[in-house]
């Protein structure tokens, strides 16, 4: 898909635009998101991706519409993952329920300006070396397998570690540790002080890096389109904040998740490993995209059901346990006034 300079300036200027209302209405007066403004935001969202995709098929081609709905959809899924962190970092830093929308909202900014850079760069790489698909395809599959091994892991054991970047800002510059309404710095004693409020949005930003490691090669895998990279992940970010509060109470009960987001990564993984063959002459099979969103949208309908069912019935299991647990103890409750009358007869 051929794209003007005057094409990427217009859509960054619309997604500014979209952040600045999103910012405007609903973020710029911290309180606590209910679950319903979260749902509406959501619903927003998702609906100026659908038109945005359906833009794509309208003014270019299907293949770019479904390049664009395949990204969107993964990197959707994917930034499911980084909520999970994201709660993590929340409980560390002890944010405040009415200021956790501003810290999202900076700190989403901030992964995307940090994941633009990131798209630029592979863009460059994969235009010049081709054989850089070898990488990204092997990279995905280690990071597949890594995500079932953590998947098997006991999720009690699990803790927000701080990034290297995040210690040394820390360690440089002089901080609060009392948060002031949504300030990130104060003057006290003459020094300017961080709040916690700066450190945590550093936190969310910084930390989403590490999951565009992965998702960025997995988007990469789909389109090599810089535009469809882009904007899909774009799309996906700006959403995340809203997310973050309709399916915080879920996430638990995502149990299955990391088996589905492991199934993702591997199969884009070979599909960038056969891509990569197909550009060196070999006879391979090369996966379309009707093929890969299909396995996608699958996967994750699967994972969610799954999940769900697993979730119920160890639910089921905890509240038979419970019971069992009572009953013994309601029994000698019983017993116990029969024994005292029998020792006070004695």
């Amino acid at each position: 898909m051929d794209v003007t300079m005057t094409t990427w300036a217009v859509t960054i200027l619309g997604l500014c635009s979209l952040i600045a209302v999103d910012f405007f209405i609903g973020g710029r007066k911290p309180h606590e998101v209910s679950v319903k403004e979260a749902g509406i935001w959501s619903a927003v969202w998702v609906a100026l991706a659908v038109l945005f995709g359906l833009g794509l098929l309208f003014f270019g081609n299907a293949t770019s519409s479904g390049e664009f709905f395949a990204g969107y959809i993964t990197e959707k899924s994917l930034s499911v993952d980084n909520l999970f962190v994201f709660v993590l970092i929340m409980a560390k830093f002890a944010v405040p329920a009415a200021y956790q929308q501003r810290v999202l909202m900076v700190g989403v900014l901030i992964a995307l300006v940090l994941r633009g850079v990131f798209i630029a760069a592979g863009a460059a790489v994969i235009s010049q070396f081709s054989w850089v698909f070898f990488i990204f395809g092997a990279f995905l599959v280690w990071t597949a397998w890594k995500l079932i091994e953590e998947a098997r892991a006991d999720a009690s054991e699990e803790a927000y570690e701080e990034n290297r970047l995040l210690k040394l800002v820390e360690k440089r510059f002089p901080s609060t540790d009392q948060y002031h309404g949504t300030r990130v710095t104060i003057v006290e004693n003459g020094r300017r002080l961080m709040t916690p409020m700066l450190i945590v949005m550093l936190a969310i930003g910084t930390t989403d890096v590490l999951f565009a490691l992965d998702s960025i090669p997995a988007i990469f895998g789909l389109t090599q389109d810089p535009y469809i990279v882009f904007t899909a992940n774009a799309f996906a970010l700006m959403g995340l904040r809203q997310l973050y509060f309709l399916i915080g109470g879920l996430l638990k009960k995502l149990v299955h998740l990391s088996y589905g987001l492991s199934v993702i990564l591997g199969f884009i993984g070979v599909k960038l490993v056969l891509h990569a063959l197909h550009e060196q002459g070999v006879h391979v099979p090369v996966v379309s995209t009707p093929v890969s969103l299909g396995v996608i949208c699958g996967v994750l309908v699967v994972t969610t059901v799954t999940s769900l069912i697993a979730a119920k019935q160890q639910n089921a299991r905890a509240g038979a346990a419970e019971t069992d647990a009572a009953e013994p103890a309601e029994g000698d409750a019983a017993e116990r006034p029969a024994e005292e009358s029998e020792n006070a007869a004695r």
